[in-house]
């Protein structure tokens, strides 16, 4: 048996589950996310614990079993505590601020590029313009957006320059021969 599948799931004071035959709507503190699950697994709630039981043994199941757990657990994270991304920018001249709600990134172009943000999404920047943080209740959309930011401006191997993810490590190449 799928051991992150079977593992139960408790749900957080203030965080209601509401099934209505393939949909799970999950509501909390910070918004609501709604999802529409394979009709093979069932989702059970007793005291305020959720578990997922699937009907047969078949391999396509058993892979749904883990798969449909992890996302309703995304689902219960994300409506109580949310999500987020930390981009860090390196480079001379390259800086991001937040008008209003739409993220302006000055990387190296020879205009400003906009990122406006979906509902439920939040930028801020912070460290003199260094980092961006993308926050949200849904973990997808979360990193979806964050993936587009850095696709921006990549960073690259040999000066290091350009927008990566916190903690993201890029090998470094040595430059021309003749270079020191």
């Amino acid at each position: 048996m799928s051991r992150i599948g079977r593992a139960p799931i408790s749900l957080p004071k203030g965080v209601t589950f509401k099934q209505d035959g393939r949909v799970v709507t999950v509501k909390g503190a910070k918004g609501s996310l709604t999802q529409t699950f394979h009709p093979n697994m069932s989702i059970e709630i007793e005291d305020g614990v959720l578990s997922v039981k699937r009907a047969t043994e078949s391999r396509e199941d058993r892979a749904l079993h883990g798969l449909t757990r992890a996302l309703l657990n995304n689902m219960v994270v994300g409506v109580s505590e949310g999500f987020k991304k930390i981009l860090r920018i390196e480079g001379v001249g390259y800086r991001a601020a937040v008008n209003g709600k739409v993220l302006e990134l000055s990387v190296g172009y020879s205009h400003p590029v906009y990122f406006d943000p979906p509902a439920d999404v939040v930028f801020e920047v912070e460290d003199r313009s260094k980092t961006i943080i993308v926050k949200g209740i849904d973990k997808q959309v979360v990193g979806e957006i964050s993936a587009q930011i850095r696709k921006m401006r990549p960073p690259e191997p040999y000066k290091g320059k350009g927008i990566r993810y916190d903690g993201e490590y890029v090998r470094r190449k040595a430059g021309k021969a003749g270079k020191v």
